[in-house]
């Protein structure tokens, strides 16, 4: 599932071509994706002018002039893509168009239709279901050492696990989580009440980098996500430990045959990777 730099580099990308223009034409060429789609789509969306293409943890919100703001999920497969006039016949999956007063085609595609869109009130935006209990923007200032202390106070369920909770952070997934662990040199079994403090402090400083580096690559393309543009991203060739399990970790001087190199765990459900030496 594409995780916050994934979002931010669509984000970054549809901004030029749809902050500050009109749809002229939106076309739902189904009824549903993950969810029904809001009586009167395409309707509510024509004549609509853009004025803000935002984000909050997973989720692109679009604002528009009536006030009312497109929300969007991009699911497991979930992709946008961009095309300028005269653009191709829309593909399979290709299930929401959008064409803007500059002549140019923002296409929503999802194989697996595991995303969605929704449209409400932007007054009621803090409120909607889906973002109302969301936790702190790791990238925003008011994401530091002592407010992620203070979630992370009294939960006995491991760290990896509390930071894959989006009341806590809001934003992390799988990859990053993993790797943000490994920058810190804390243990992804640790029990999360006890990160509190220093290890805290080593912690947010390395999340907010290993997203920064990953928006800068424009995400990791593992399996389904594509940039607007239809680029790859690269950050997965700079992992350091997620998917890399019985190799060595950067720096390790270690013996890969006694030690096995990164170990692989599952933890809810959910591959975690990790170097057991450099990771307490």
């Amino acid at each position: 599932m594409p995780e916050l730099p994934e979002v931010e580099t669509v984000r970054r990308a549809l901004m030029p071509v749809l902050e500050g223009r009109r749809i002229i034409r939106a076309v739902a060429r189904r009824p549903d994706l993950r969810f029904p789609l809001p009586d009167g789509f395409g309707q509510r969306l024509t004549g609509q002018r853009v004025l803000a293409v935002r984000r909050r943890a997973k989720f692109l919100l679009i604002e528009l002039e009536d006030g009312s703001v497109l929300i969007s999920h991009l699911g497991m497969s979930g992709s946008y893509r961009i095309y300028p006039d005269p653009s191709p016949s829309p593909e399979k999956h290709e299930h929401i168009i959008l064409r803007t007063d500059q002549d140019t085609e923002v296409r929503y595609n999802d194989p697996r239709r595991f995303g969605f869109m929704d449209l409400i009130d932007g007054a009621a935006l803090d409120q909607y279901v889906m973002l109302k209990n969301l936790g702190p923007e790791p990238l925003g200032d008011g994401f530091n050492a002592e407010i992620l202390s203070a979630r992370l106070k009294g939960r006995q369920t491991p760290i990896k696990s509390a930071l894959l909770d989006q009341s806590v952070v809001a934003g992390l997934g799988n990859i990053y989580v993993s790797e943000a662990l490994f920058r810190a040199g804390i243990s992804p079994k640790r029990t999360a009440a006890s990160v509190a403090g220093r290890r805290a402090s080593r912690l947010v400083p390395a999340i907010k980098s290993i997203l920064n580096e990953a928006i800068d690559a424009g995400g990791a393309s593992i399996s389904d996500h594509r940039q607007p543009t239809g680029e790859l991203g690269y950050f997965q060739h700079q992992f350091a430990v997620y998917g890399r399990q019985g190799q060595a970790c950067p720096g390790c001087d270690c013996d890969l045959a006694r030690t096995r190199g990164i170990a692989k765990i599952t933890q809810a459900g959910r591959s975690t990777f990790y170097c057991s030496r450099a990771q307490r």
